[in-house]
């Protein structure tokens, strides 16, 4: 039995939980850092009067260095390790999160807002990559789904402090206190082990049969070489991963995850960072946005948790094209929308739908690519779907500033583009349920 067939097989044990709880966190904070952005840019519409471009340019700019940290942590990751990346991106993002407080002007913002992007965008596929290589097969979706779910808790984190602090104590102290999760790093770097597939791949048979045994141990299974010997460990590869994405065998995965990523990006980007602001321009209080917006980020954990429970059962594809959908039907009614209720109540499903397909794709897309490409598979992947996130702000700020369109607009633009990628999904995407990671 090779190393990853007993990483494959082994039962869910702590060590998973912990794991999951222990990359969670350091998700949490992620979306907690992107989440208090989009709280605080309608107070920054006012105090520095911001036209909707300016604003648009400062949700842009966080993504365009989540393009390039994506990029080149991926690619890092499989050239140094998952473990390395995933600690420097942690402290690379809250640090400059907490520079944004020290913010004197829309352009230093700018800069601020770009380093925290670069950090963000550079821990998640990492992050996913890591779970996903120490993750059972019959429990990866699963996993990887309520990994991502550990997104809403940071949204909900991000509206509380907002919703508590801003008004007491001013917008810079939202990002202050998004700069203390760079002390959680010395814990992270304590709890989670390397991956032991990126080590084997490296030819660090025996720092990889440590820690896959230890891990048998927990599980309360005999580790399997003390019953069939040592274990041939996987060879390093010959090609260079970044090729190797547009090699014949990977082509059409390669299309398919980045047409998927530029798609839910796009859409997830340019409805929630300016849902805030929607609200505000369609006559609510700041106040009553930013209890919308939390009552709304509540539906994304049963949205999650629902697609944890279905993408085992019946499948990658067929579940997240109906996320899609459901996405794209939610949106186009919630553009249409005037009272409250009807705002809560498809806002809740936009959310529900929306943040369940983002766990299904953090599920894909490591699935698709072998160890030795996969950080660097999923980093490209995340880092082209990243200029959707970058594009979507602005095209917003456009169509509301410069055009004077309504919500009512761009809610069919963005439900039209969520069509679009749920049939991306049905024509070329490939299920994975139950396959082997290599």
């Amino acid at each position: 039995m090779t190393l990853t067939e007993r990483l494959e097989t082994l039962p869910v044990s702590k060590f998973h939980y912990l794991l999951l709880m222990s990359a969670g966190l350091g998700w949490m904070f992620d979306s907690m850092d992107t989440g208090i952005i989009s709280f605080v840019l309608p107070v920054l519409m006012k105090a520095w009067n911001l036209s909707p471009e300016q604003v648009g340019t400062i949700g842009s700019i966080g993504l365009v260095g989540m393009a390039l940290g994506a990029i080149l942590s991926g690619t890092i990751a499989d050239l140094i390790g998952r473990k390395k990346v995933f600690a420097s991106t942690l402290i690379i993002y809250s640090l400059s999160t907490g520079l944004c407080g020290l913010s004197w002007s829309f352009e230093s913002l700018l800069v601020f807002r770009f380093l925290v992007g670069f950090g963000l965008g550079g821990q998640l596929p990492v992050a996913v990559t890591l779970v996903s290589e120490f993750s059972p097969a019959k429990h990866r979706g699963k996993f990887l789904v309520l990994l991502e779910s550990f997104w809403a808790i940071g949204w909900l984190l991000a509206a509380l402090v907002s919703y508590l602090v801003i008004p007491w104590l001013g917008w810079q102290s939202a990002f202050y206190i998004g700069a203390l999760p760079a002390l959680y790093v010395f814990y992270l770097w304590k709890a989670i082990p390397e991956s032991p597939r990126y080590l084997a791949s490296k030819g660090q048979s025996a720092q990889a049969e440590a820690i896959v045994r230890n891990i048998e141990l927990q599980s309360g299974v005999q580790p399997a070489a003390d019953k069939q010997g040592s274990q041939p460990a996987l060879e390093s590869p010959s090609k260079i991963a970044v090729t190797e994405l547009f090699s014949s065998k990977f082509i059409k995965r390669t299309v398919f995850l980045w047409l998927l990523w530029f798609g839910i990006v796009f859409s997830y980007y340019g409805i929630f960072t300016w849902l805030p602001s929607l609200l505000a321009l369609k006559g609510f209080t700041l106040t009553k946005s930013f209890q919308y917006v939390m009552t709304m980020t509540l539906a994304q954990i049963p949205g999650y948790f629902s697609a944890a429970y279905l993408v085992d059962k019946i499948g990658r594809k067929p579940t997240l094209a109906v996320y899609l959908m459901g996405t794209a039907i939610s949106a186009y009614f919630f553009g249409q929308s005037t009272d409250v209720q009807s705002i809560l109540v498809l806002g809740s499903l936009m959310s529900f739908f929306n943040l369940g397909a983002w766990g299904l794709v953090y599920t894909y897309t490591p699935e698709l690519y072998p160890t030795h490409a996969r950080a660097t598979g999923s980093g490209w992947a995340a880092g082209f779907g990243r200029i959707g996130g970058i594009l979507a702000p602005v095209v917003v700020g456009v169509m509301i500033g410069t055009y004077q369109l309504s919500s009512q607009a761009v809610f069919l633009m963005f439900a039209s583009v969520l069509v679009l990628t749920s049939l991306n999904v049905i024509i070329l995407g490939e299920e994975t349920k139950g396959r082997p990671m290599d």
